[in-house]
């Protein structure tokens, strides 16, 4: 019986990934740019074991079958191709942060997986080979492997589609605000949402221009341009979010809060105050902002009504065994 554990933080995305040039790989249409979020994680321990009859899967302390068992035994099954081990394996996994409602738990979930699960099965993969691996579970959780600020890159090939950090977690103190107006499980998936992306006649336009905000957005990272960075990501959000709106079907994740919050951070941003919104697959608004104004941030957002909760989470290092 071989047994390892990893832990992998949740990422939010800057520029975003939404739609694949390949489902079944999970290619995307353009690149996009994260950061790992510090202290909201999955943690996962892979145990091979000769005498289980088939994959078992318990997320937060439940037995999970179907379509979440599936996605799992696929990630497994590649790993074991690549060890030429037959074992089946029993797979625990905690989230410390709500499931399902658009903070990437399926980001942090992969990420921990690719790495568990290729070490227990004797794998030594680099940082790139995970990178990939994890793709293959979960589009973002390629983002979750590496640490700090994340770009990952469209590639040519599949073995090509990677992600990798531009800069290490202390480069830049930013802090992300989650605040929460939704813990319930999120009617529609990203992974449905990525397949009916085409569908927007927006979205040609939204990849088209991808390159630039890519750009905007890593410059302004680099450079810790603050109000370059708040322009560019609220800017694709929105423009993801047009997306999703005139999909068939369309997909309407936001709610009366979400776009209070928007407002309000757009007010406190006209003042002063550094802060800027984007807004996952879900209704949660992701609040940046610099470090030293967190505290200030974070009792504001408490106070717009509908704000059920608000998670503060700096800048996250990279998946690890634990």
């Amino acid at each position: 019986m071989t047994t390892a554990t990893a832990q992998a933080f949740s990422n939010i995305a800057f520029i975003k990934y939404w739609g694949n040039r390949d489902n079944e790989l999970r290619l995307p249409v353009n690149g996009s740019i994260s950061m790992n979020l510090d202290g909201l994680f999955s943690r996962t321990t892979v145990s091979f074991q000769p005498s289980l009859p088939f994959d078992e899967l318990i997320i937060n302390g439940r037995e999970v079958v179907g379509k979440g068992l599936e996605r799992v035994s696929f990630i497994l099954d590649l790993i074991r191709e690549k060890a030429g081990i037959k074992m089946n394996a029993e797979v625990m996994s905690e989230n410390n942060f709500p499931s399902g409602a658009g903070i990437a738990s399926s980001a942090a979930a992969f990420a921990a997986l690719a790495l568990a699960g290729s070490k227990a099965a004797g794998l030594d993969l680099s940082e790139r080979e995970l990178s990939v691996l994890a793709r293959r579970g979960s589009g973002s959780a390629s983002r979750s492997i590496p640490a700090g600020f994340v770009e990952w890159q469209v590639g040519k090939d599949e073995k090509d589609c990677y992600a990798y950090s531009i800069a290490p977690a202390d480069h830049w103190n930013l802090v992300d605000c989650v605040a929460i107006v939704s813990s319930s499980h999120k009617k529609t998936g990203s992974t449905e949402g990525h397949a009916i992306a085409g569908t927007s006649p927006l979205q040609n336009a939204r990849v088209a221009d991808a390159p630039r905000r890519l750009e905007i957005c890593r410059n302004a990272i680099l450079k810790k341009d603050f109000d370059a960075f708040a322009n560019i990501i609220e800017h694709d959000s929105d423009m993801m979010h047009a997306v999703m709106m005139t999909s068939n079907p369309p997909l309407i994740y936001w709610q009366s809060a979400t776009v209070e919050i928007f407002h309000q951070v757009r007010e406190w941003r006209a003042s002063g105050l550094p802060v800027s919104y984007t807004v996952d697959a879900g209704a949660n608004v992701h609040v940046l902002c610099l470090g030293e104004y967190a505290r200030e941030v974070e009792k504001r957002l408490r106070e717009v009504p509908g704000v059920k909760d608000v998670l503060v989470a700096g800048v996250g290092g990279g998946a690890r065994i634990v």
